[in-house]
């Protein structure tokens, strides 16, 4: 079933490569250049090919050569101090030609005391040129220069496509199912890789672990895990395969707080009862992170100066919970909640129920749905809510339309415009400015291959068993155009999901859980005190993250009201024991 994947697998997807991957250094000081290649070649060279160019024309041919020859591109690092124009020139080229490479400026120790170095770097983010920046190394064995390509080296390595992953799915191009897995695996942070059924790379694994070719249905294979083969699974079978835990172990029915939720707020106010000695519970239905795990690039969140995967950042504040000692069940729903003697007891489907002293709900949002039959039944083959950055590999060169105004949209089209042809951004409005931070507005109107569709909206689109094209229409005239896309990408707005609650905890006009304050106004509260901040109309029920009335709706929002929320709990808890 299965068998050591560095081993002879290993040498079959290497022939397939034909070539180890490029780190590509670009400096015209002749002295500076050899000292980058000497200590790539120390910290990378068995595994990575090293190639320094000093002149813009060489480092051009480099990458077409590579381009056409298909070999891989990890990581491009161009010297800062070159002309403006020929920097451009390679950054473009290289993000053209191999779209998956990292690409870096190089700039001199000290070159942080200069605005415009600063500047320079800003702009070259903010138009998706560079990742970030690297200081060249000023003396052999410089371990800061090592670490800062490592890390862009394990940035590609955990999303090049062509790399053998933790889990690889094996299904048709167009498998709704297939679709469908690649996403919840993206969502959860589990490296995967997907192979076309009947492709030389997928014939290649199905020979190695002595399985036939899926056909219809789905293959996922785990090789870091066991080798574990799994034909048509479930959500929760594939979970459960991982080691993710979908159900509780016989009597851990009694926690001191429930947090319905696994987005950054649920995560955090896991990770900060848990180490405060609250035993904690966490419930998540779909995918660890929420809305913001489909996120492809967060740049605006305290300490990730290069920007983080909404998956990675959701995975590492999962992670750190679980080191605390929370529980989590995944893919599982709370079906009701009620009160009962100083408790709350909550009902999880296919779980059974547990109790709890206090509840958060961090259960966010779900976007809205655009209403159209023939774009609903497309979903999966085309068309997608939310930002599912795992499909932009597969529009390369193609077309795409994203729909919405908000933030998770800008950073959509540009995830997606680094590979395909043409994005189309397609707003109700006039512009961006009310919607999306200045930072992915500047980047959105930079990128060449953008383009804003103001006062339009989408009503139609169809396609021969998959999206082809798209109906627009002009909101002032009323005039349709017909629009050829391979890739929708809906985000026109937040639902809560809060129908399920008790009618005990109030909410507004649009189904958004009121706290604090507004929970006071609310004929529904009826203690002698004033509800605290996060508080809902139902004492001991607490609201936190975007399903909270009057919430700002960002990451670092709801990971800051996640952590301050704890305090509130200890204080209800303490007031529960002394009445």
């Amino acid at each position: 079933m299965g068998g050591e994947p560095g081993g002879h697998f290993g040498r079959r997807e290497a022939k397939l490569r034909e070539a180890r991957p490029l780190l590509l250094v670009v400096d015209a000081d002749p002295e500076r250049l050899e000292r980058c290649e000497t200590e790539l070649e120390r910290g990378f060279g068995v595994d990575y090919r090293v190639r320094g160019e000093s002149t813009t024309a060489a480092a051009l041919t480099c990458l077409q050569l590579a381009h056409d020859l298909q070999h891989r591109v990890a990581v491009v690092m161009v010297d800062n101090a070159l002309p403006d124009n020929e920097r451009a020139e390679i950054l473009a080229a290289s993000r053209t030609l191999h779209p998956d490479a990292r690409r870096a400026l190089l700039i001199e120790w000290g070159a942080w005391a200069t605005r415009s170095t600063a500047s320079a770097i800003l702009t070259a983010m903010s138009v998706g040129d560079i990742n970030y920046y690297v200081l060249k190394p000023w003396i052999a064995q410089d371990e800061l220069f090592h670490r800062t390509v490592a890390e862009f080296v394990q940035e590609w390595s955990r999303y090049e496509v062509a790399n053998l992953r933790e889990v690889v799915v094996i299904a048709s191009d167009h498998s709704v199912r297939g679709q469908a897995v690649r996403s919840l695996l993206a969502r959860n942070g589990i490296p995967s890789a997907f192979r076309v059924s009947g492709s030389v790379p997928a014939n290649a694994v199905l020979e190695w672990i002595g399985e036939p070719d899926p056909g219809d249905s789905v293959l996922v294979w785990m090789p870091a895990v066991g080798g574990k083969v799994l034909r048509d699974p479930t959500d929760v079978e594939i979970a459960e395969a991982w080691g993710v835990s979908t159900t509780l172990a016989d009597g851990e029915d009694s926690f001191d707080l429930l947090v319905i939720g696994a987005g950054p707020g649920g995560l955090a106010a896991a990770v900060y009862a848990s180490s405060e000695g609250l035993r904690t519970l966490v419930v998540e239905r779909e995918a660890i992170g929420g809305q913001a795990g489909t996120s492809s690039l967060i740049r605006n969140y305290l300490g990730f100066s290069r920007g983080i995967r909404g998956s990675e950042l959701a995975q590492r504040g999962y992670q750190q919970a679980w080191v605390f000692g929370a529980h989590f069940v995944l893919m599982r729903s709370i079906d009701r909640i009620e009160q009962r003697d100083g408790h709350f007891v909550a009902e999880i489907g296919d779980v059974g129920q547990v109790t709890a002293r206090a509840v958060i709900l961090a259960t966010g949002v779900a976007y809205r749905r655009l209403d159209v039959p023939e774009l609903e039944q497309l979903m999966g083959t085309g068309v997608y809510y939310g930002a599912s950055v795992s499909e932009a590999h597969g529009l390369k060169d193609r077309d795409a339309c994203v729909v919405g105004g908000g933030n998770s949209a800008g950073q959509a089209v540009l995830h997606l415009a680094r590979y395909c042809k043409l994005v189309t951004l397609v707003i109700r409005g006039k512009d961006l400015v009310a919607s999306m931070s200045k930072y992915l507005i500047d980047a959105v109107d930079a990128a060449p291959n953008v383009v804003v569709r103001s006062w339009s909206e989408v009503v139609g689109g169809g396609g021969d068993g998959r999206l082809q094209w798209v109906t627009l229409r002009d909101r002032t005239s009323g005039g349709e155009e017909r629009l050829d896309v391979d890739g929708l990408f809906v985000m026109i707005g937040a639902v809560p999901g809060t129908h399920w609650l008790p009618d005990e905890v109030g909410r507004d006009e649009r189904g958004f859980v009121l706290t604090g304050s507004d929970a006071a106004a609310d004929p529904g509260w009826a203690e002698d005190r004033p509800p605290q901040p996060y508080e809902t109309t139902m004492p001991g029920v607490f609201a936190i993250g975007d399903v909270r009335s009057g919430s700002v709706k960002r990451v670092a929002s709801a990971v800051g009201e996640g952590s301050v929320v704890v305090s509130q709990v200890h204080t209800h808890l303490k007031v529960s024991e002394d009445a």
